[in-house]
């Protein structure tokens, strides 16, 4: 018998709940309870710790082009996308659209039996399902059948080219660093001993909750305060700046708190939350607004007030990889780190938090580490989208950023009641935004609210990234009647604004002239 064939099977037991059939499929492909790590190789190419999208792009792509590549992951393979993240909360937001729309169908000439309600467990059901469904593609089996060593064991720096896990040392020639972030908890007295939930813990309920408050009005905050508040709970969102969705694009942000109002999200923003505390089986925030306090009861807390890096237990100190505790670790414009042959990608180190920047960010780092690659992560054009309903989509800059970088801009606004398409679906409420630089038709920013604002963003992010500028997009034949059609009136308006006075009297000129 061979050394690996006695080998036990390494890693701690993971249980995801409830443990039913899919999360026990979901486990057996993410982190198999019998997997046996790999005999290590004499020396690696790229040692790649995390399995999240960053960490799975970087050792995929890298052992695809022929490297010898090991990676580390301590927890669920997929990361936060596949488990926690992207995955299961779509098909939440996705359950509650489909409810909507039959509650919504009388305004369509549909009638609905009375009785209709939501069936959160089945939702739930659903979710895990999918989620088990998708789990193959980031399983620890398909990245062994694609050439990578896969060692599920907790990861730590040893010595200028090791690593350490599961007893085990692996030598590499570079590294990268892909651990990921976590759910983030404001420090308020009573929080912990209350209970609270998280993107990492809210997709264990198997009962929907009478009352809800969610702390903090970001994306994921209204994403699932909007999904709850539709299949029947009692929203409230807590916020403690005057208003949500600070990042985005100020009439859009208001657009989305008009509709999500219409569900029953109740907002509170410009509130502190001074203390949580328990009172029988309610959890009671306790709440102050320029001197005036108050209170909300609910049976359970949602946080989403941002992420944290995993940067502990890494003994990056070993090896002078600088970090900070909010940020993560600090890399320059290739994804190096401090230590020239260590790398990072993904939420450990930017600032873009999103599945799409964490996939290109490998990118990089398997051009610049195994390559001696320049690539640079200043030249992605990074969109991202909010997945409320209506979405808002954005991409390059805002009209302030782009203020306080001096660029002029001239803004186009096509509103969507007055495009034929949204109008017949029903989904007139939104529009689209364009900035372009003064005086030219580049473009150099866009927000889209919409429903289906992030299916229409690639046009633009393509246009930003490529130098198409909004006379190509108007001379592009866009299929009619879709709701992308508002892009390319757009393009219109702009050449309409090069029709000066100047230039009609000549155009009439040669129109007469030709006669």
């Amino acid at each position: 018998m061979s050394v690996t064939e006695a080998r036990e099977p390494t890693g701690h037991p993971v249980v995801v709940q409830p443990w039913d059939e899919h999360n026990q499929m979901l486990v057996a492909n993410v982190h198999p309870p019998d997997w046996v790590n790999p005999d290590p190789a004499p020396r690696y190419n790229l040692v790649v710790i995390g399995a999240g999208t960053a960490g799975l792009v970087t050792a995929i792509g890298a052992a695809g082009l022929g490297a010898k590549v090991a990676l580390i992951e301590r927890e669920l393979m997929g990361g936060d996308c596949l488990n926690v993240g992207c995955v299961p909360s779509k098909a939440l937001i996705r359950a509650a659209r489909a409810w909507v729309d039959v509650r919504d169908a009388g305004e369509f000439g549909v009638t609905v039996p009375p009785g209709a309600r939501v069936d959160f467990p089945a939702v739930m059901g659903r979710m895990r399902r999918l989620r088990a469904r998708i789990s193959p593609n980031d399983s620890a089996a398909r990245c062994r059948s694609l050439g990578v060593d896969v060692f599920l064991g907790a990861g730590r720096f040893a010595g200028p080219d090791t690593l350490e896990v599961a007893g085990m040392t692996l030598h590499f020639k570079k590294a990268a660093i892909a651990t990921g972030a976590r759910a983030a908890a404001p420090s308020i007295p009573g929080l912990t001993d209350a209970g609270y939930l998280t993107n990492e813990t809210v997709f264990t309920l198997t009962e929907l909750p009478r009352r809800l408050a969610v702390i903090g009005a970001g994306p994921i905050g209204c994403e699932l305060a909007q999904a709850f508040a539709r299949f029947g709970s009692e929203v409230w969102v807590i916020e403690a700046m005057s208003r949500i969705l600070p990042r985005e694009d100020r009439e859009a942000a208001a657009r989305l708190e008009r509709a999500l109002v219409r569900d029953g999200v109740q907002f509170m923003c410009g509130r502190t939350i001074t203390a949580v505390e328990r009172n029988g089986a309610d959890k009671v925030l306790r709440l102050e607004c320029d001197g005036v306090e108050h209170s909300v009861a609910v049976d359970e807390i949602m946080v989403g007030v941002g992420r944290a890096p995993n940067v502990e237990g890494l003994d990056l100190e070993k090896v002078g990889v600088e970090y900070d505790p909010q940020s993560g670790v600090k890399v320059n414009d290739r994804l190096q780190t401090t230590n020239p042959r260590i790398y990072a990608a993904g939420d450990i180190c930017s600032p873009y938090k999103f599945t799409h920047s964490a996939d290109f960010q490998a990118r990089i780092v398997i051009q610049n580490a195994l390559f001696f690659g320049r690539a640079r992560a200043s030249a992605l054009t990074i969109p991202w989208c909010t997945y409320t309903d209506p979405e808002i989509a954005h991409v390059g800059l805002s009209e302030r950023l782009a203020e306080e970088r001096g660029i002029r801009v001239r803004t186009f606004v096509q509103e969507l009641e007055d495009v034929d398409r949204a109008l017949l679906d029903g989904e007139g409420e939104g529009f689209v935004k364009i900035h372009v630089r003064e005086g030219t038709d580049q473009v150099v920013g866009a927000t889209i609210v919409a429903r289906h604002a992030g299916e229409m963003l690639p046009e633009l992010t393509l246009a930003i990234a490529h130098g198409v500028g909004l006379g190509k997009i108007a001379r592009t034949i866009h299929t009619y009647p879709t709701q992308a059609e508002a892009i390319r009136r757009i393009g219109d308006a702009y050449n309409r604004t090069r029709l000066t006075p100047r230039v009609k009297r000549l155009f009439g000129a040669w129109l007469r002239w030709t006669r």
